[in-house]
């Protein structure tokens, strides 16, 4: 057994934290390579070390004031040593940094220095060999991940590291200047690893555990979802759930690695397995129900339209041509509603009317505005009756009107669309007909 284990910020946010890891990492063998990301908060009140180097280095790359900062982010790090009892001195590396940042090394480098010094002291404390992620990780000159050669060199580079720890968040480019990965860095990193070394399994640890079939923001102490397939993942993320990044997935997926999300703060808690395919059924019909404010549609209506060929794509050229991408499509014999973010179509509304006028010639187009979409997504709905009869059954009874159904061929999730000021009823209506009363 061979398992990638990832840390975020508030899993290393003080000494006090870096003792748990540790307890966790030496509590199963199999746990051979770290990845970690830099502190992050030890309270609410707190900053995080990615946001204080980001502001250090804007600082001092343009003459001002920087030191008091800058004496910020080495303080951060000395109270681990001396609450860890390191025997490790940063002082070289503090300088090299200082130095680096008055030359304008770059945003990516003064941010990638959180994770590098974290993975410095991390591979100190378990006594395992530190790999500079700069030197394994590649970009192409453009800044464009290599994952391919990527994989090659770090697996060469692991193979002869039986314990190792890779600092999460960046890379490097052909000259060696420092990139960084747009978001979910370290957790992209994490997932390079395990594709590198075919690790049976990722853990993936921050301060929750495991992913939450709703936002506990709509819904009190939703509960947690035990399995999900990357597919049901996708799906919930797309609908605006707080969730892996995609890239972060990518790698794992296309090794069938699955990924397990684990709470540092309650590790004897399960977590939220995700995974390719399972034949694991569900606790609920549903795994999870996510979804976001802020579309329009376009309803189009005209007589006859479902003989009209290549109605729809004149239609959609039109969007093409304004730059508009659309969400969703239902459509009927004579009615065709387009769903689209609002605020892009906002910009272009006039243009786009004009262009479906000229294009087919509708009888009738309204516009419907201040809309919300919201995804009921589970692998479970497909061989479970009646779900969307439930569905329109919990929001009629909270007094929610339905302006749009749009469900796929896979039944693997159905979109529904209310007003904005209907969404958070809904979503609490949803999750309590599938969720609450099925405990």
């Amino acid at each position: 057994m061979k398992k990638v284990v990832k840390f975020g910020g508030s899993s290393l946010a003080s000494a006090k934290q870096f003792k748990k890891v540790k307890d966790i990492i030496t509590a199963d063998k199999s746990r051979c390579y770290v990845v970690p990301s830099a502190p992050g908060k030890r309270s609410s009140k707190d900053d995080k070390v990615t946001d204080l180097l980001y502001a250090c280095y804007d600082a001092a790359s343009s003459g001002g004031s920087y030191k008091k900062i800058f004496s910020a982010i080495t303080e951060r790090y000395e109270q681990i040593i001396e609450g860890l009892s390191l025997n490790v001195n940063l002082d070289y590396e503090f300088k090299t940094i200082e130095e680096n940042f008055l030359a304008r090394k770059g945003r990516d480098y003064a941010a990638s220095r959180g994770e590098y010094l974290n993975g410095i002291l991390m591979a100190s404390y378990l006594g395992y060999e530190f790999i500079d992620a700069a030197e394994v990780v590649l970009f192409d000159e453009n800044g464009v991940f290599l994952p391919e050669k990527t994989n090659a060199e770090l697996s060469a580079r692991l193979a002869k590291s039986p314990r190792a720890v890779i600092p999460g968040f960046y890379g490097s480019m052909p000259d060696g200047t420092v990139k960084t990965f747009s978001r979910g860095g370290s957790d992209i990193t994490g997932s390079i690893v395990a594709r590198a070394v075919h690790a049976d399994l990722y853990e993936n640890w921050t301060d929750v555990s495991g992913f939450l079939v709703t936002d506990p923001r709509i819904v009190d102490n939703p509960k947690t979802i035990e399995t999900i397939t990357y597919r049901e993942l996708r799906e919930l993320s797309y609908m605006g759930a707080s969730v892996l990044h995609e890239e972060a997935i990518f790698p794992v997926r296309k090794e069938g690695i699955p990924i397990n999300i684990r709470n540092t703060n309650r590790p004897d808690d399960p977590g939220t397995m995700i995974v390719e395919s399972t034949l694991k059924k569900p606790r609920y019909t549903i795994t999870g129900i996510a979804g976001k404010k802020g579309f329009c549609a376009i309803n189009i209506e005209k007589a006859m339209m479902n003989t009209e060929i290549g109605f729809g794509r004149k239609v959609l050229d039109v969007f093409e041509r304004n730059g508009i991408s659309f969400e969703h499509m239902p459509s009927g014999i004579d009615t065709m509603s387009i769903f689209l973010h609002q605020s892009e179509f906002e910009k272009q509304e006039q243009s786009v009317i004009a262009g479906i006028h000229r294009a087919v010639a509708p009888d009738h187009l309204e516009l419907d505005s201040d809309l919300a979409l919201i995804a009921v997504v589970g692998r479970g709905m497909k061989s479970a009756r009646g779900t969307a009869g439930r569905i329109f059954s919990a929001l009629a009874h909270a007094r929610v009107n339905v302006k749009m159904i749009d469900q796929g061929s896979s039944e693997l999730n159905i979109i529904i669309g209310v007003k904005n000021e209907d969404f958070e009823t809904a979503v609490k209506a949803i999750y309590d007909i599938f969720v609450t009363v099925a405990l």
